[in-house]
């Protein structure tokens, strides 16, 4: 089955095919909520499809027209994506296109696993349940740059930042456009044009080559810099709990060590991702760390909001993502802690943050400095 990729300006959440093949997709304006229609548009490659679009008042210049961007393909429910899939993102709307896949082990608190081969609960984390990991995949994807500066769900452009080889041991460097993507969240689409994705690296790591399915092949350069930073890009597991409907996703990424002062520095990014899984708009109003690190240290870290943001979970726009960086004085540590939410009444209620852990690599490399091909 197929439908139209259809955007007004830019498609900012697209939920999934049902069980009758509807697609439902959500324009929105990002400078305003106020809903003034719903159009059903037909599918020219299958009768049978529609697409179904909210339409929001829009403060922009009138003439904005719909602009057809691609055909969707059927999402795989079986096996993997291929480097050169185009796609939009579930969530949060913006177009984008696989580099190549990752095998993560995903540990879920929402289901109750047996308790044999379980990941150990870290030292004065909240709870006491083990849980077990399951295989997920994910994928690393390019953002199309056009895309970047509507996706107001996330506190900025996701990119990966790795620590600059220099003296300063807290300098980092990052490259935007580039995004970690769940199976479950690729709407798999295609297209004839033959530079679909706008992002400085397209043409760098992909050719067209209409011969192939997808049409995108990888270059040279894609593999040598996957080959070259696969320490620092790889995603091995993924952390998730959910507290009264709202579900805490959470990566961490190793970085790398550095010495300063005559003593180790190690350094771990994460990326959290708050989704609203209810119908009641709340908002995020403080975060509360707990941070253990193998020296023996346990710091606690208390502030408003996160990332200088405190953002809004509503059915609209259910979903907050952000990255932030924690560095320990030890190999290894672990990390857990709430967020604080607050309902449209005034009432609050903590959300668990589940507990992960902050592993080095045993062959600690310093990683690479700016573009590595």
């Amino acid at each position: 089955m197929a439908a139209c990729v259809i955007r007004r300006g830019l498609l900012s959440a697209v939920s999934k095919y049902n069980k009758n093949h509807t697609l439902r997709a959500l324009s929105v304006d990002l400078n305003s909520r106020h809903e003034v229609s719903r159009r059903c548009l037909q599918c020219s490659s299958c009768g049978l499809l529609n697409v179904q679009q909210k339409r929001f008042m829009s403060s922009r210049p009138e003439g904005k027209v719909l602009e057809t961007v691609g055909v969707f393909e059927a999402p795989k429910q079986h096996g993997k994506y291929e480097t050169g899939q185009l796609f939009l993102h579930s969530v949060f709307g913006y177009r984008g296109i696989v580099l190549f896949p990752w095998h993560a082990r995903l540990y879920d608190r929402d289901v109750t696993p047996p308790t044999t081969d379980s990941k150990p609960e870290p030292p004065g984390a909240h709870g006491s349940k083990e849980v077990k990991g399951k295989t997920h995949t994910y994928y690393q994807v390019l953002i199309d740059t056009r895309d970047c500066p509507h996706i107001s769900q996330r506190s900025q452009t996701e990119a990966v930042t790795f620590l600059a080889n220099h003296d300063d041991s807290r300098a980092l460097y990052a490259i935007p456009g580039l995004d970690y993507v769940s199976h479950e969240d690729i709407l798999p689409y295609n297209s004839t044009d033959q530079v679909p994705i706008q992002h400085e690296l397209f043409e760098r790591f992909l050719m067209f080559n209409p011969s192939k399915v997808p049409p995108f092949v990888p270059r040279d350069t894609l593999r040598a810099w996957q080959e070259k930073n696969h320490p620092w890009l790889e995603l091995s597991d993924v952390h998730r709990e959910t507290t009264e409907n709202i579900r805490v996703t959470v990566i961490p990424f190793y970085m790398g060590m550095r010495e300063a002062q005559n003593s180790h520095v190690y350094w771990w990014r994460y990326c959290i991702r708050l989704e609203n899984m209810g119908n009641e708009v709340v908002q995020l109003r403080e975060r509360h760390w707990r941070i253990f690190s193998l020296s023996g240290t346990l710091e606690t870290v208390r502030g408003r909001g996160v990332v200088g943001r405190e953002p809004v979970l509503s059915k609209e726009q259910p979903a907050f993502q952000y990255s932030s960086h924690v560095s320990l004085q030890a190999p290894s540590g672990h990390m857990w802690g709430t967020f604080r939410i607050e309902r449209t009444d005034g009432s609050h209620f903590d959300v668990r943050i589940p507990p992960f852990s902050l592993e080095s690599n045993k062959d600690d490399k310093s990683p690479p400095a700016g573009y590595n091909w």
